[in-house]
């Protein structure tokens, strides 16, 4: 079929790869402008773009579909690609902007959007992060045929998969991005053929949103649950990374779980014990286990090699300047 393509992270990156494999006339690619990131804040190129580039894929990068919005010029531009490029079908997967009406009349079979929930649980930004932090036993991906709304369109495949209390948001990424890409290829491959997709309106009960993760929400509180910052540790790896401070530093953690303890006097954020096995730590009426952690400039360390140019000693208080 041809196609026109939005979307920008990996998770884009996945779908668009498998489009291209799978023998489809990809039209046109559309994703967000290069923007700075990382130390040095230099132009980062996203994924979706780098895979348009090695494929030699026409590529536009409004920074708004909006022909009345802030940048009508960008906007025209893309109408203008858009129409060229013909598509019968636009798929959209993380692409970051929201589509006006003008963009969703204008492929003849719509719009489809790969969405890493089970909607319409965790319509939004991020799915997959409020998911494990809330402690969903499933998500899944759902295709959607897009609308006006906020991820509010009917859905035409869905499909599930168990969160495992060792999934991060990087390890549940990558396993729904490759069922994203999967589920794409297949609903089009229907499409082609001639079958209808069966739409099936979303219902209204159960509907909640993943609102964007905010760089301070990834701050510890020990006072809390060891189940809610387990899941905070997890949600938050790779992006922003759960933090605390140790002897005033601010140190990253990554991987942790649940350590049961009985009750004690210690005050929550107190290291109990540090050696090699990991840190366990008074949070809540219970404890957690920090097993993978970072130092600033450094690299992600295990307990025990992290022990080795980090003191530690029990009775520590972390969160603490």
């Amino acid at each position: 079929m041809r196609l026109a393509f939005a979307g920008t992270p990996e998770f884009a990156r996945a779908a668009l790869a498998a489009l291209h494999a799978a023998g489809h006339d990809i039209a046109l690619v559309l994703t967000q402008p290069d923007r700075p990131a990382g130390r040095g804040m230099k132009l980062q190129t996203a994924p979706v773009k780098q895979f348009a580039l090695e494929h030699s894929l026409a590529l536009a990068q409004p920074r708004s579909l909006r022909l009345d919005g802030k940048y009508p010029d960008d906007a025209a531009t893309a109408q203008l690609a858009l129409l060229a490029a013909r598509p019968e079908v636009m798929v959209v997967a993380a692409y970051g902007l929201i589509l006006p009406q003008w963009v969703l009349d204008l492929p003849n079979l719509g719009c489809l959007n790969i969405h890493a929930s089970l909607l319409p649980r965790w319509r939004g930004a991020a799915p997959i992060q409020r998911a494990i932090e809330a402690g969903d036993e499933q998500t899944g991906i759902t295709l959607m045929q897009m609308d006006a709304g906020l991820d509010t369109g009917d859905m035409l495949a869905v499909e599930a998969v168990p969160i495992l209390s060792t999934h991060t948001t990087g390890s549940l990424h990558d396993a729904l991005a490759e069922l994203g890409a999967t589920m794409i290829v297949r609903a089009l491959a229907q499409m082609e053929t001639g079958q209808r997709l069966t739409a099936v309106r979303q219902p209204e009960a159960g509907i909640c949103y993943a609102h964007k993760i905010e760089k301070h929400e990834a701050v510890l509180d020990w006072n809390h649950p060891p189940e809610l910052i387990v899941r905070r540790i997890h949600a938050f790896n790779p992006f922003p990374g759960a933090s605390t401070t140790m002897r005033g530093e601010t140190v990253k953690v990554w991987e942790a779980t649940v350590q049961p303890l009985a009750q004690g006097t210690a005050t929550t954020g107190t290291v109990l014990q540090a050696d090699i096995d990991g840190f366990v730590v008074r949070a809540g009426e219970g404890g957690v286990k920090l097993t993978q952690l970072q130092r600033q400039g450094g690299k992600r360390l295990g307990a025990a090699e992290f022990l080795r140019g980090f003191t530690l000693p029990a009775g520590t208080v972390l969160g603490t300047t």
